[in-house]
């Protein structure tokens, strides 16, 4: 069962969204905060598996709330679920550590998708604000490939490569012959090299500094 916590500043919003999770038998909505201090209080003592996160909120938006919570829950994935299609909104909550990026006016089977997908690890971006994501990776300049800048093993490359792909664990396990549970010591470790905290910063971020490759 996955435990999921709303914030939403809008309670009928998040009544409607509860609705709407709890048509999906492996789905229990544990918890609804109308801001980011309510949230980030109701997670430490609900423990949720993932967060739908909204962005303009009182008190406390959901951006900073995404920061602090990378602090103190650094493995928490937060899904970001707003009608914000800004690029201010949109790129600092990636930067934040959001590990997905989606709108409100997707299909209801859309939004149960993106929550499966982010449990299992996928970075999930609206396909309405990809474009912008990608774009602004692809402005920004490259820098020293990743064996001078990071020192990464050719294993953690290969994973790298992958994650880039949107492959989760299950299907990096897969493709390389290991375990689900040394794929996760392994991106552990990638992404502390790289210095992010989840995969959507790490993809971003290789892509930006040419870290990917053909190999």
């Amino acid at each position: 069962m996955i435990k999921v916590l709303i914030a939403d500043d809008q309670k009928i919003v998040c009544e409607g969204l509860k609705r709407i999770l709890q048509t999906d038998p492996e789905i229990n909505v544990i918890a609804t905060a109308n801001d980011g201090q309510e949230a980030l209080d109701l997670i430490n003592t609900d423990l949720p598996d993932i967060v739908l996160m909204d962005l303009q909120m009182p008190r406390m938006n959901g951006v900073q709330a995404i920061h602090h919570l990378k602090v103190s829950h650094p493995d928490l994935p937060v899904l970001v679920l707003t009608t914000y299609m800004d690029d201010k909104w949109l790129f600092d909550a990636i930067r934040s550590g959001a590990s997905g990026y989606l709108l409100k006016d997707r299909p209801r089977q859309e939004l149960l998708d993106a929550i499966h997908g982010t449990i299992a690890g996928h970075a999930y971006i609206d396909p309405s604000v990809a474009g912008k994501v990608l774009s602004n990776v692809a402005a920004s300049p490259n820098k020293q490939p990743a064996e001078h800048s990071y020192n990464l093993t050719d294993r953690e490359q290969d994973i790298l490569n992958l994650l880039t792909q949107g492959l989760s664990n299950a299907d990096i396990s897969h493709r390389l012959y290991l375990s689900e549970g040394t794929v996760r010591n392994y991106t552990s470790t990638l992404f502390a090299k790289l210095g992010v905290s989840d995969r959507t910063q790490a993809v971003i971020l290789a892509i930006r500094e040419g870290l990917v490759t053909d190999s």
